[in-house]
């Protein structure tokens, strides 16, 4: 009988255009016990976006009343919108016996928030690999408007100046290359030790019976 994969919670943060969304998605296919932690948010849904699998849309007043609830585990105002993980995401993955961990999509607020709280959570930052490329990613998207564009730019350099919170930085330059470093580290943040060591103790005590 395999032994089961430790429970592992992974954040991943970027620059908005970073392509930390498409890396997210391709991890979740990899790693499909990985659960995708879906956010509270105040953003308006872009065209793609289903309500209750790429976010919980609520309003201004709903996320205030949340928060008042103390009913998240991390939240913060990016881009002028409010963004906030549930307490009961966690606790509803923890609980499911085939979820053998969860993906935080969050900014290096929120991650701060949950790494004082989950200090064995994993925190990975995705790097794009110039600016110029930033920018000519951010102006590829149609719903994103000139005045959208340069505040998430200029947010970009404020996001990067946090790398140093950060246990992994990956550059996606190119696509296949970039899954395969994020695959690495959620291989090899299995393996650590201290998330191994309960199974060792049970092999020593079955072997001494």
């Amino acid at each position: 009988m395999l032994a089961a994969d430790p429970f592992l919670l992974l954040i991943l943060s970027s620059p908005s255009g970073a392509g930390k969304t498409t890396l997210t998605r391709k991890l979740q296919e990899r790693f499909p016990a990985l659960r995708f932690s879906v956010s509270h948010t105040t953003r308006k849904p872009r065209a793609n976006e289903i309500n209750g699998r790429d976010y919980h849309f609520v309003t201004r007043e709903e996320f205030e009343l949340l928060v008042e609830r103390d009913a998240f585990v991390e939240w913060a105002e990016v881009h002028g919108n409010c963004y906030g993980t549930s307490r009961a995401e966690i606790d509803r993955a923890r609980a499911e016996p085939d979820c053998s961990g969860m993906i935080f999509d969050i900014d290096y607020q929120g991650a701060r928030q949950i790494r004082a709280k989950q200090h064995d959570a994993v925190a990975v930052f995705i790097l794009p690999p110039s600016m110029l490329e930033l920018e000519r990613r951010l102006r590829g998207r149609a719903s994103e408007s000139e005045e959208v564009v340069q505040r998430r730019f200029k947010a970009a350099m404020i996001e990067i100046e946090h790398y140093g919170f950060f246990d992994y930085l990956v550059v996606n330059d190119d696509l296949d290359t970039a899954f395969r470093h994020l695959e690495g580290v959620v291989l090899a943040e299995r393996s650590r030790r201290f998330r191994r060591a309960d199974l060792a103790e049970r092999l020593l005590r079955a072997g001494k019976l």
